[in-house]
């Protein structure tokens, strides 16, 4: 029994040593500005600070990669996130939506953060970007105005 549980502790650290060299993707491609949603003519600012806290690790190419981010398997959850995040929504690359989309966006960002889906998991690790009430009218609040900007026609 005691050979046994050595062996299985020799695999498992053999096992970690090795994942440490399978290393996903983590990087940040250039931003542009202009094409962020910080430029987007109408959006608060209170709503652009909570997306700097709370929503840009995720969801924009200006992604904080700590130091345990590195070690494996926390690098490959984080790099998966990130993917998914980016592709579900890039703040840094708002410009590219359509105007339709950057409303369904904003909704859906509005309708995740007001079910506590948003930041999710991600929170554990960094308080932080723990939402308040006041945060999630500030997404909910720019969700509304953006569409009352289209039917306005502005």
């Amino acid at each position: 029994m005691k050979t046994r549980l050595k062996q299985a502790a020799i695999v498992l650290a053999a096992l970690v040593i090795v994942a440490q060299f399978l290393r996903p993707n983590r990087t940040n491609p250039p931003t542009d500005p202009q094409r962020t949603i910080h430029a987007q003519a109408g959006i608060s600012s209170g709503l652009t600070a909570v997306l700097d806290r709370s929503c840009r690790d995720c969801h924009s190419h200006d992604t904080v990669w700590p130091w345990y981010t590195a070690v494996a398997p926390v690098s490959w959850a984080m790099a998966y996130a990130v993917k998914e995040g980016r592709k579900a929504v890039n703040f840094s690359e708002w410009t590219a939506y359509a105007p339709e989309q950057q409303q369904a966006l904003l909704a859906q960002s509005c309708a995740s953060v007001s079910a506590g889906r948003m930041p999710g998991a991600y929170s554990v690790l960094h308080p932080a970007t723990r939402l308040s009430s006041r945060d999630i009218e500030a997404v909910c609040a720019a969700s509304r105005e953006i569409r009352a900007q289209a039917s306005t026609g502005r």
